[in-house]
């Protein structure tokens, strides 16, 4: 089956109750949990919601009373400055654990906004200390994604400081490709890649003529193709190289 022959990306999939049937547990890209641990994720759980491409999950202007795991789609995390002037702090995946910054914050710290259309399982904020309570190897999967989401934030501060433009998006779409790849979103190669100019130079700290300019650039030497929203890797080496761009294989992350 070729790449063209297959259909496009239909959101929402079914999100399941109860948790043991959750599809994104089949994957080996999540640690497994035992039983009483599920059962506690799946009271925790409050529901599921569905926003649409371009919708709003988290509101930039007032606090959430929910955190919510991504089951589906595209996200991203970002900040606006007083005259409109947007920065995404990271790309949200499958499996990413939404809200959590704000337990630790006076005031909301930042928005969150669907690139796709998005399923989320949703967790009342208030009920967050009792699962630590009384599930403290859960408590510490939660601490890890935290950890795991500042490690990423340190990689956008060091990319923004220090990378040239060029690398810059060399890095950024290693990244998301080998994330995606990760999370079962490539087929034959290709990963969904729903992103537009404005959302890369948003990511990057780049203007948009700067953005569109680079990534001619590095398409014109051969290194990737971008087709109807899909990525390909062309030269993933060479990619790697310029981006500085050498990550470890990323180890099973926790699930909630």
């Amino acid at each position: 089956m070729k790449f063209e022959d297959y259909p496009a990306p239909v959101y929402p999939p079914r999100c399941a109750h109860p948790c043991e049937e959750c599809g994104l547990r089949r994957s080996p890209a999540f640690l497994a949990v035992s039983a009483a641990e599920l059962d506690a994720i799946q009271s925790f759980r409050s529901g599921t919601r569905v926003v649409e491409a371009g919708g709003r999950i988290v509101g930039e202007d007032r606090p959430s009373a929910q955190l919510y795991t991504l089951y589906s789609g595209w996200a991203f995390r970002y900040k606006t400055l007083s005259d409109g002037r947007r920065q995404i702090l990271s790309f949200l995946l499958p499996g990413d654990f939404i809200g959590l910054q704000d337990e630790f914050a006076d005031g909301h710290t930042h928005g969150v906004e669907a690139v796709t259309g998005t399923t989320l399982c949703t967790f009342e904020r208030d009920t967050l200390w009792d699962l630590f309570h009384t599930q403290p190897k859960l408590g510490y999967h939660i601490t890890w994604l935290a950890a795991r989401e500042e490690k990423l934030v340190d990689d956008n501060l060091v990319t923004a400081g220090r990378r040239n433009a060029g690398e810059r998006v060399a890095m950024l779409l290693m990244h998301l490709y080998r994330r995606a790849e990760r999370a079962g979103m490539v087929r034959d190669g290709w990963a969904e890649f729903p992103f537009n100019q404005q959302h890369i130079a948003d990511a990057l700290g780049l203007s948009l003529v700067h953005t569109n300019k680079t990534l001619r650039r590095l398409q014109r030497l051969g290194l990737y193709k971008l087709d109807s929203g899909w990525l390909r890797i062309l030269e993933p080496h060479a990619l790697e190289a310029l981006g500085d761009y050498f990550e470890r294989p990323m180890l099973p992350a926790p699930l909630i």
